[in-house]
């Protein structure tokens, strides 16, 4: 059907097809489709590798193909996608080594998305070249090697600009928007083509990386989701992660990172999540405002952590007095147990009284339930009466 090009397909600048049950491959057809601006076929059952032809559609600003079952190399022709502005290829099965020409591309890229497929290799320098770039979504796939250093060339993540026109060639089609699901806060979150331009975030958690944060991570001033757990990284924390003052989430849990936590740390005054459990930290955990609001399983998982919000005490910290036994507390223990023997004894003895004192003699005596019933009568009847005079 996709390659039945007629009159009615000739000009066609947005498909949308996700969410529904296509399955099978996608067809090579689609240089017919020289116009295509969007193509969304996300949310299918989709197979086999992408189409070279999909390199010949050279106005194609947005490729969403999540949550389907595609796997294979990138082929090479979707380096003449040059315009593309949002790249979505989530939760596939794409392998192979991320290729070098993305960097070299895609200048206009400003969201990547390659979470959960089977990616391997190092993560090429070339990406650095993305300058357009405020989304990064690397995770879950088998990267290995170290961050590139020039991550924080990265200055669309860097710059506070207003960045809300970036998805402005969706506007003749009001009705279809620009989606990523993103995984922030340790929850997923759904968001759509406003709120989307506005998010700058860098996931490459769930790999194999090592060595060290790279430094140039923290120029990158207005990031706001930083995530790079479960990964085999080392070293400590930079002394200058305040300079990223608009972080919200910071995940660094699951790795081998060792040191003291900067205390430059707790002056992230718009830090809302943080982890940094399971790694080798020592020494005490920096005082702040904002730190000392996060619970401890925020730190646990470092042994040789210590201070609040942990309950293990640092060496050197003031410790409460042993109590002392004095004169007044003289048996204590005894007075306290001739208490508690009279207590145990009330209970039984309060029972007794009350019931033979109050309800024997109602339930046994004629003559004190007449009574008793003729009082509550009384007193209902003067209460009826002076409730209507009143």
């Amino acid at each position: 059907m996709i390659c039945e090009h007629n009159d009615r397909m000739r000009g066609l600048a947005f498909l949308d097809l996700s969410r529904n049950l296509l399955s099978g491959e996608l067809p090579d057809c689609w240089m017919n489709y020289s116009t295509l601006k969007v193509l969304h076929l996300g949310n299918n059952s989709l197979t086999g590798n992408i189409p070279s032809s999909l390199g010949f559609v050279s106005t194609l600003q947005s490729l969403s193909l999540y949550k389907n079952n595609m796997l294979g190399d990138l082929p090479m022709s979707l380096q003449n996608c040059t315009s593309l502005r949002l790249l979505d290829l989530t939760e596939n099965h794409f392998s192979g080594s991320l290729p070098t020409w993305l960097g070299n591309s895609y200048y206009d890229l400003v969201v990547l998305m390659l979470r959960s497929n089977k990616f391997s290799g190092s993560i090429p320098q070339e990406l650095c070249h993305l300058t357009s770039l405020q989304i990064l979504d690397l995770a879950r796939n088998n990267f290995s090697g170290h961050i590139p250093r020039c991550f924080g060339n990265f200055s669309a993540m860097a710059r506070q600009d207003d960045s809300s026109g970036v998805f402005d060639f969706l506007l003749p089609l009001k009705t279809l928007t620009e989606t990523a699901v993103l995984v922030t806060k340790g929850r997923e979150y759904k968001y759509y083509s406003q709120t989307l331009a506005l998010v700058k975030s860098m996931d490459l958690s769930s790999n194999n990386l090592i060595e060290e944060i790279p430094k140039g991570v923290t120029s990158l001033y207005s990031l706001r989701f930083l995530n790079l757990s479960a990964n085999k990284l080392n070293r400590g924390i930079p002394d200058n992660i305040n300079a990223m003052r608009l972080l919200e989430s910071l995940d660094l849990s699951w790795n081998q990172l060792t040191g003291a936590i900067p205390q430059s740390l707790a002056s992230l005054t718009s830090l809302s999540h943080l982890n940094l459990s399971y790694n080798n930290f020592s020494g005490r955990i920096p005082s702040g405002t904002q730190i000392q609001t996060f619970s401890a399983l925020s730190f646990i998982g470092n042994h040789d952590l210590c201070g609040p919000p942990l309950t293990v005490s640092c060496i050197g910290d003031d410790q409460p007095p042993e109590p002392t036994p004095n004169a007044d507390n003289e048996g204590g223990e005894d007075d306290g147990w001739i208490d508690m023997k009279w207590f145990y004894i009330s209970i039984p003895l309060g029972f007794v009284v009350g019931f033979w004192g109050i309800v024997g003699p109602l339930a046994f005596s004629k003559v004190w339930r007449l009574a008793y019933f003729r009082f509550l009568d009384d007193m209902m009847y003067r209460l009826f009466w002076r409730s209507l005079r009143a």
